[in-house]
């Protein structure tokens, strides 16, 4: 049985005097039981968008340990910040045009700060020194230490997230110094932090699935119901985007 081909963007970074295109194997895992084929998207910017849109049944759009080029929405560099200039070039124009292409997305931690970005809105860069605003960092420690439940979210009433867990708070992790400063055009709030820091939106008119969350629902997705929920809805919106256009 054929199954929805999920493209997934990978980072560019220099390593030993090479570059390379990767992709962490947390977010394959959850592509797959998602009922999705994933495949690896290089940062190749601009010049192959035609080609990935007419291919793809999904795309997902991963965190990172790298960060935005602040010029993209009006901001200065930080000193010692951590670009990838190719990842930017990639997804997000591609972004942008997959959802006005009535594909399946889903942004998560970097992944959701580009779509805001692609729909020009603004990030914080360092959201722990913004005036009553958590530390929304990763505690240091071992792996299920950092992406261990970091704190709470509520989830608008009438919002997609909202109907697709049938809950008002779920808990989640945090690993993480930039987030949403100001929504692009067209995108709404899904869930907020107790600082008010948005958590999770989607692009109020696209024709299909779409979802950004600042947290990190592909780590052990299998153990926690929210994190179902979105990657059910993801896959099957992709499946359904496959049966449409074979």
């Amino acid at each position: 049985m054929a199954l929805p081909l999920i493209g997934i963007v990978c980072c560019r970074s220099l390593e030993s005097g090479h570059f390379h295109h990767w992709v962490g194997e947390k977010y394959i895992a959850a592509i797959q039981a998602a009922g999705g084929f994933p495949l690896l998207i290089p940062a190749l910017g601009a010049t192959h968008h035609a080609q990935i849109l007419s291919r793809v049944n999904g795309l997902l759009f991963t965190g990172s340990m790298s960060n935005i080029e602040p010029h993209h929405y009006g901001a200065s560099t930080l000193d010692n910040d951590f670009n990838d200039p190719a990842r930017d070039a990639t997804t997000l124009p591609l972004i942008y045009q997959a959802i006005a292409a009535g594909i399946p997305v889903l942004g998560i931690c970097r992944g959701a700060q580009e779509m805001n970005v692609a729909f020009g809105g603004t990030l914080h860069q360092q959201i722990q020194i913004q005036n009553n605003m958590l530390d929304h960092r990763e505690p240091e420690g071992d792996l299920p230490t950092m992406y261990g439940l970091a704190h709470e979210i509520t989830l608008q009433s009438n919002g997609l997230l909202r109907q697709l867990y049938g809950q008002d708070h779920a808990m989640v992790n945090s690993l993480h110094q930039q987030g949403v400063k100001q929504l692009g055009k067209g995108l709404i709030s899904e869930a907020t932090a107790p600082d008010g820091l948005i958590e999770a939106f989607r692009v109020a008119d696209a024709p299909t699935f779409n979802l950004a969350v600042q947290w990190h629902p592909e780590w052990q997705y299998q153990d926690n119901p929210l994190s179902l929920a979105i990657f059910n809805a993801f896959g099957a919106a992709c499946l359904a985007h496959y049966e449409k256009n074979r």
